[in-house]
């Protein structure tokens, strides 16, 4: 398992992080998976490299932290693994228990160190845009976070790359702590982070940390087979995928695939894998065989050709992944 620097920090993380939302409480989403069943799959992923983690105090209600919290107390040293959580959506009825605020902030980091079991967190992340929050306020909380302890750096996730941008210059102007990471939506069905957000992290120094690498399972099967209990189940993917266009881009995975005798899951990720500005993608697993797929495709190359290939489809799309 190769080990690369988050953006210009000194933290080393693995070249792929196993993402926990597939982990928790079954009731939340028909496809997540108990506790006793993803624990096999956390316990694999250190043996295999894995040293970093990424989950959200809104998966599962919470439970998602709970149960990456106590895998890893199980089966690793707390100063070998990077854990990553985010705050921003809901946890809560009332008006205060969302969003940016200094008030949620300070509350939502407490609640993910007590779900997790630990003292701090490596990667503090807020999961969107706060529209209704000051910027300074949120900069100021998350400054806040890193020098009382509770998270050594902090990172962000989906938003424009002007909004990104001007977190970090208000940062730089008021000497507060500096993202480090941008989680985007980034696969080879949605590439529109190209345009200006990839460019951008490039030229600031920013780890790259794309979500839906396979584009929620999509890439990962031929046209029209939907055979697994998310593909059937997942609504949201149906909002960012499915069009004829896309359909383009998994018909030319697929013919890829099959010359190289590999997976298309194994395809697309190996073309994240080969952009220069991706640092980790997060991957998701719910069988053990995916898993270790994943970490197998860090050693296969995409050629030029290939890459030629499998990019000549896609399409522009219309901003997605920012709700």
């Amino acid at each position: 398992m190769p080990y690369v620097n988050l953006g210009r920090s000194g933290l080393k993380v693995s070249r792929l992080c196993l993402g926990a939302m597939s982990y928790g409480n079954p009731q939340a989403k028909p496809w997540i998976l108990s506790e006793e069943q993803g624990r096999p799959i956390l316990r694999r992923a250190l043996e295999l490299g894995i040293n970093f983690f990424d989950t959200a105090d809104m998966y599962s209600g919470g439970d998602s932290e709970r149960v990456l919290g106590r895998a890893l107390r199980d089966f690793a040293r707390r100063e070998e693994v990077v854990v990553a959580t985010k705050a921003y959506y809901p946890t809560g009825t009332g008006p205060n228990q969302r969003g940016l605020s200094r008030k949620h902030l300070l509350h939502a980091i407490d609640a993910s160190l007590a779900r997790l079991g630990m003292d701090y967190v490596d990667l503090y992340q807020i999961h969107r845009w706060d529209d209704g929050t000051p910027l300074e306020e949120t900069l100021e909380a998350l400054h806040d976070i890193v020098r009382s302890g509770k998270a050594r750096y902090i990172g962000a996730s989906s938003m424009y790359a002007w909004q990104f941008q001007k977190a970090l210059m208000t940062s730089e102007r008021h000497g507060w702590t500096r993202f480090v990471s941008m989680q985007n939506h980034y696969n080879l069905a949605y590439r529109e982070e190209e345009r200006e957000m990839l460019p951008l992290c490039r030229d600031a120094g920013i780890g790259v940390l794309p979500w839906s690498p396979l584009a929620r399972g999509f890439l990962a099967r031929p046209r029209n087979k939907a055979d697994t209990t998310r593909a059937q189940s997942d609504a949201f993917a149906r909002e960012l995928y499915y069009s004829e266009d896309d359909y383009r881009v998994v018909d030319a995975v697929e013919q890829i695939a099959a010359e190289r005798g590999v997976t298309q899951a194994s395809i697309a990720l190996a073309w994240l894998l080969d952009r220069a500005e991706v640092t980790a993608p997060i991957i998701g697993a719910t069988r053990m065989e995916h898993l270790e797929q994943s970490v197998e495709t860090l050693s296969l190359p995409i050629t030029p050709e290939e890459r030629a290939r499998l990019e000549t489809p896609y399409r522009p799309h219309r901003v997605l992944g920012h709700e």
